[in-house]
């Protein structure tokens, strides 16, 4: 609009047109009033914050932006636009008054798995025409965890026996959970405190409490991560299923484990920092690893063995290594995705086709019961 302005003039005034000239006028006047519009510098002290910072994919963030005028002249009203991820949100900034302040709130979109940088806040002020506009970056970047989504599932076990235990003794004890295995005769050594005093009492020997606790249950989750098997749509409905059977298992206290095809091993205790640890895992999660290696080497050579094995993968996969986790894992389980009527059968393994992470938690929870 600059150039025409001057180009009108120019030859408004070779052609001896007023006409021409008042018109090329009126375009350099717009240009001038957009500059001087815009040219103000932004006085605002803004603030954005992010809650929560870990939010399941397809939930949206919120953030709560705090913005305010320090100085002793009115402001006028400006866009604030954040970007999280590749989108963008906008908001309008009302004119504010000298010394005072406003919060806005927002929606952040998380429509991708994964851990995002928001920000840093861009304000920007524009005039009516949009032929000026004054950008100015400002306040801190934040770092959301946008989560695969979880589905209710069922955890395999629902609690730990709390009774005098006769069974065989776990190596990893879980803390609070020490049942009573014996009451014996005080060797030196015992710890004073498990002293039984009726037993003492009654026996006119000092007699203690032996406790130990109960094998533990245990439920590993074992991903197919190679780029071959599952195309990313199925590959993230697997995350999801992955996310929601072993979140179940860690928030009911069970030793909950996440592998992958590509090696990675996450063994954890169970409780609720379990869970957001496995779940920090799979929001990072990439493909990759060996083409042919589903069943890595890290399950047929750890310690760590017994109780119920969850395989995800395709339906296409090679599932005759599995014979090698027999005798250490009773139970396995293979969800099959994008086979909803999945005919294949595994010896000593029972397979579950589901079209996705829902169908297959649904499919899970029925055979549980």
């Amino acid at each position: 609009m600059l150039v025409l302005g001057l180009l009108v003039v120019a030859f408004g005034q070779w052609a001896g047109y007023p006409l021409l000239r008042a018109l090329g006028a009126i375009l350099l006047a717009a240009v001038l009033a957009a500059v001087v519009v815009t040219a103000r510098r932004v006085r605002m002290v803004v603030t954005r914050s992010v809650y929560p910072s870990r939010v399941q994919r397809g939930s949206p963030a919120l953030a709560r932006l705090r913005v305010r005028n320090p100085g002793t002249t009115r402001q006028p009203a400006l866009l604030a636009t954040d970007r999280a991820g590749g989108t963008a949100q906008t908001v309008r900034i009302r004119p504010l008054p000298p010394s005072t302040g406003a919060t806005y709130h927002y929606a952040l979109a998380t429509p991708v798995r994964g851990r995002m940088t928001v920000g840093p806040l861009l304000l920007h002020r524009a005039d009516p025409f949009g032929l000026a506009r004054n950008r100015l970056p400002t306040g801190e970047t934040a770092e959301l965890w946008v989560y695969p989504r979880q589905f209710p599932a069922r955890a395999l076990v629902g609690g730990y026996p709390r009774h005098h235990h006769e069974g065989a003794a776990t190596d990893e004890l879980l803390r609070g959970s020490m049942d009573l295995r014996e009451v014996r005769e005080y060797v030196h050594g015992d710890e004073i405190r498990h002293l039984h005093w009726k037993a003492t009492a009654r026996t006119g020997r000092l007699m203690v409490r032996a406790l130990a606790d109960p094998q533990q249950p245990r439920f590993t989750v074992l991903l197919d991560t190679r780029p071959d098997s599952l195309p990313p749509r199925l590959f993230e409905e697997a995350v999801d299923l992955a996310a929601s059977l072993l979140g179940a298992s860690a928030r009911a206290g069970q030793h909950s484990r996440l592998v992958t095809s590509s090696g990675l091993d996450v063994p954890t205790s169970g409780g609720p920092r379990a869970a957001r640890r496995l779940l920090d895992e799979l929001c990072v999660l990439d493909q990759g690893g060996a083409a042919d290696a589903v069943v890595p080497a890290v399950l047929t050579t750890n310690r760590a063995v017994g109780g119920c094995l969850a395989m995800i993968t395709s339906a296409g996969a090679e599932m005759s290594s599995l014979a090698r986790l027999r005798d250490r894992y009773p139970a396995i389980f293979v969800f099959v995705l994008g086979a909803a009527g999945a005919a294949r059968t595994v010896t000593g393994a029972r397979l579950l086709g589901a079209e996705n992470a829902e169908h297959a938690v649904r499919r899970w929870n029925e055979v549980l019961g």
